[in-house]
């Protein structure tokens, strides 16, 4: 179902998979990988937004680091790796990838002129910045890690943003979805569901914590907020 695109920017230019759905015009979603590339996961997610009728791309967004990036959550060495490049990662210019390839994603033949983001982990922290700095037709993030720290630019989001929280999660302190949940509560624009017990990347398929029900959920959530601020099937 997907391709492999070229995204080209006035910083450079960097890959990307691509999934389109069988209606000749869409909207499109933005995919925004985890600390380990556009790999299986990110692949079968895109394929799956397409299968609900999108058009969906994950971008490399460690281009600047080291291209092509493809790894699992299965092995110590990955999780190193991951990590390493999480560290390096500079979000800025991720905000800036991000936004790229929502603008690559508008100008498609076949895109209905809107244009969304959803992204996990890492991806999941970019969706809520590039929704604050950038703006969005309308966003999905699936535990975004350290969203605590940057939670004060979600005040003046003004578009439509769905976050999903782990309960359980061990990168994200209760006290620090506390801080989010207070901070943003006050802007009608925003949703957040949390689930409560499960842990990080409980919505990666095929990942060591992978919770079919809670993703389920999640997933279920966000394709019904899509279709309603994006159109779609």
């Amino acid at each position: 179902m997907g391709e492999r695109i070229t995204i080209t920017t006035p910083a450079g230019s960097f890959g990307a998979y691509l999934a389109r759905p069988s209606a000749p015009a869409a909207p499109a979603i933005a995919v925004m990988q985890e600390i380990f590339g556009i790999n299986k996961d990110m692949r079968e997610t895109c394929d799956w937004l397409a299968g609900q009728g999108f058009i969906a791309a994950c971008p490399d967004l460690f281009w600047r680091l080291e291209p092509g990036v493809e790894m699992s959550d299965g092995s110590e060495a990955e999780w190193k790796k991951g990590f390493a490049l999480y560290q390096a990662f500079n979000v800025d210019t991720g905000v800036e990838d991000t936004a790229a390839t929502m603008q690559h994603l508008r100008g498609l033949p076949g895109c209905n002129g809107k244009v969304g983001i959803t992204g996990f982990c890492l991806g999941g922290l970019l969706t809520f910045l590039t929704t604050a700095r950038q703006r969005s037709d309308a966003s999905v993030a699936y535990y975004g890690g350290t969203t605590e720290r940057y939670v004060e630019e979600g005040r003046d989001i003004d578009t439509p943003l769905l976050m999903h929280l782990a309960g359980s999660d061990e990168y994200m302190s209760a006290e620090a979805q506390q801080t989010i949940r207070d901070t943003l509560a006050g802007n009608p624009d925003i949703t957040i569901h949390t689930y409560p017990g499960r842990a990080h990347a409980f919505a990666r398929r095929g990942g060591q914590h992978y919770e079919a029900e809670a993703a389920t959920l999640a997933n279920d959530r966000t394709i019904a907020f899509f279709r309603e601020h994006l159109g779609g099937a």
